[in-house]
């Protein structure tokens, strides 16, 4: 299994990346871990942190229907990729 190590917030150059990555941090949302790896690419990266901000902001989805999307998605690609998956 690859192994991606984390990037820590001093080492992030970009403005617009450091202060996602912070307010990950900050808030818990999105995974702050997952952002750390994700701060390799502004594109990922931007498109994770809009995506929880515009979700947090407009209240997209209520709190209990997010945690019953996040557990269907958990339980539903474990086949596609061969990893037992319990939620």
């Amino acid at each position: 299994m690859a192994r991606i190590s984390y990037i820590h917030p001093d080492d992030v150059k970009d403005p617009d990346m450091h202060d996602w990555l912070i307010d990950a941090i900050k808030t818990g949302k999105p995974d702050p871990e997952n952002q750390a790896i994700r701060a390799r690419n502004k594109v990922v990266m931007r498109s994770f942190a809009q995506l929880i901000r515009t979700m947090r902001a407009e209240d997209v989805l209520e709190p209990e229907l997010r945690e019953l999307l996040r557990a269907r998605i958990a339980t539903s690609w474990g086949p596609m990729f061969k990893t037992d998956c319990h939620y």
